[in-house]
């Protein structure tokens, strides 16, 4: 069993797209399907970095600060509204290696800097994981407008009140986490954009359109123990 770790998730943003809900099910494990708001399936880019993460319990001093960039869906199992990831990068190297073992999660190894000057992120990613696909990110991105809390507005809602996400081990089997935290507090944002391969070396293209852009300063996570989907007709 994996102790559960608390963490806390800061500088983010929401990149999301709309897209063909055929799409995403077609990137999905059958067991999953994608979750529709307005008809549509949609896809994020979510760069951030997580601070003190450690197991729960532990003194928050001790903790790691573990900069990340993930590409994620929006799916539902038993009409719970869940997360997906497609992949996640992230700088250190025994936390990539810890995830991959221990939470089946799609971690790469990445050179990432975050800067944050005059209000406004500096996001840089290089992924480094030796025989993956080439994935860079570049942007800078920063609050446009008034703090709302996300429960308020459908889209943020939907986009971001998320407490459990899958993922496939690599024997093929369907696991999930659960994470608490309070609700999230978003501001609409924009961002410049200089270079995504991410979308790419996940088997997307980047829409074409704009996306939908928020911003958070961030909040406090505990995320449970990885747990295995029963088969049918077996306990979990």
């Amino acid at each position: 069993m994996v102790i559960p770790l608390e963490m806390g998730w800061r500088q983010l943003l929401f990149e999301n797209w709309p897209v063909d809900p055929e799409l995403i099910a077609a990137h999905l494990p059958a067991a999953l399907d994608p979750d529709e708001h307005d008809g549509s399936a949609w896809l994020s880019v979510i760069p951030f970095t997580n601070v003190a993460v450690r197991p729960r319990g532990v003194p928050e001093v001790l903790g790691v600060r573990l900069p990340e960039i993930n590409v994620r869906t929006y799916v539902t199992r038993d009409g719970v509204p869940s997360v997906y990831f497609f992949s996640l990068d992230a700088q250190g190297l025994a936390s990539v290696v810890g995830a991959r073992l221990f939470h089946h999660l799609p971690y790469y190894y990445a050179r990432i800097s975050l800067e944050r000057t005059d209000g406004r992120v500096e996001f840089r990613s290089r992924r480094r994981h030796p025989g993956s696909r080439p994935a860079a990110y570049d942007a800078t991105y920063w609050p446009t407008g008034e703090p709302f809390a996300a429960p308020t507005d459908p889209l943020a809602e939907f986009l971001v009140e998320r407490y459990r996400f899958y993922t496939e081990a690599p024997d093929g089997s369907l696991r999930y986490t659960d994470v608490s935290h309070e609700p999230w507090t978003v501001y609409p944002a924009d961002a410049s954009v200089g270079t995504d391969t991410l979308l790419r070396a996940d088997g997307f293209e980047r829409p074409e359109q704009e996306p939908v852009y928020y911003y958070s300063q961030g909040l406090d996570v505990v995320a449970e123990r990885s747990q295995r989907v029963a088969r049918s007709g077996e306990d979990q």
